[in-house]
């Protein structure tokens, strides 16, 4: 009788099991030293305590939230928006990048380099006003396929980051995109795919102009790029939007390298996490000689920086959020 009443005792007192926060990573020195930055900086007896207001997070999306292979997923939307502008008009397809593009020539996309992706971009993503452009990019998302991996894009979300974006978000932090990615394209998705609101979203922007269509004030998509939000334009994007250095921060490429440089050379305590594609099994295996997503500086620069280095394949449990992988 005596047992069980200590043991009721105990019971009371011991309260509830905590949950794990990161259900979906690995027991480990990476998922330790997540979880013991998110304690130290969120707990008003440490020493590195920050206030609710100053916990700032940061993600790239491509590569860092969601896949990013063979391309940008932004541009198969582009090249499907492309064909079907072109069999209502041929007259779009004004050069030689646009025509393969329209054909499905991606030899030949890839030949034009960068200037050719934000051509076709440019071209596919203009002439709609923002709310029209964005469901275009919704009702793409609900039927659209992987070419390879014959799945739905959001559901090639990571669930690992999923879970840590809602571990910080609980945890008093206010998350944010910073992405190379168009912004009205990521707006369209981001909140219901990420618990991240369109607000919170810090993109490349086309050139947009303000006209009254039929009476309604609209912002009309145009031709032509206004700001590029990658590489030294990312720590200025976050710096415009959000007015303070992030102190937690994850990227995948050195797209994201002076972001990281940025946000964790402030006083204080920081993190910096870069997630690294080792899983071609489940997912794909590359950093130095990928085409998207290369990762050579802050591959070789992680450990000496202390940024937090994440094995795909040795971290994670699972990789998307829509299958069990």
């Amino acid at each position: 009788m005596r047992f069980f009443l200590c043991f009721a005792v105990l019971a009371v007192f011991a309260g509830p099991a905590i949950a794990d926060p990161l259900p979906s990573w690995q027991e480990g020195e990476t998922k330790s030293r997540i979880i013991d930055f998110v304690t130290e900086v969120t707990d008003p007896t440490s020493e590195t305590y920050v206030t609710p207001a100053d916990r700032i997070a940061v993600f790239d999306n491509d590569g860092t939230l969601w896949s990013e292979q063979p391309v940008y997923f932004q541009l198969f939307f582009a090249l499907d928006r492309l064909k079907e502008m072109a069999a209502k008009d041929p007259s779009i397809l004004s050069s030689d990048v646009l025509k393969a593009a329209a054909a499905g020539d991606m030899e030949t996309v890839a030949k034009a380099g960068e200037d050719g992706l934000l051509e076709i971009v440019m071209v596919s993503h203009s002439g709609l006003s923002v709310p029209e452009f964005q469901s275009d990019v919704a009702s793409w998302l609900e039927t659209a396929r992987h070419p390879t991996k014959d799945l739905a894009y959001t559901d090639m979300t990571y669930q690992p980051m999923l879970e840590l974006l809602r571990y910080l978000r609980d945890e008093g932090f206010e998350t944010y995109l910073v992405s190379g990615g168009g912004i009205h394209f990521m707006r369209a998705f981001v909140e219901e795919a990420y618990g991240v609101p369109p607000e919170n979203v810090i993109g490349s922007a086309g050139k947009t102009r303000y006209e009254v269509v039929d009476g309604v004030p609209t912002i009309i998509k145009d031709p032509g790029i206004a700001f590029i939000d990658d590489k030294a334009g990312k720590p200025i994007g976050i710096d415009s939007k959000i007015g303070k250095r992030p102190i937690f921060v994850g990227g995948n490429s050195d797209g994201d390298f002076e972001m990281l440089e940025w946000a964790t050379a402030g006083e204080g305590p920081s993190l910096g996490l870069i997630v690294h594609h080792t899983d071609g099994e489940r997912e794909w295996a590359y950093d130095r000689d990928s085409h998207v997503g290369k990762l050579v500086r802050g591959l070789d620069e992680a450990e000496t920086r202390g940024w937090l280095l994440v094995d795909m394949a040795e971290d994670w449990k699972r990789v998307w959020s829509g299958t069990g992988n």
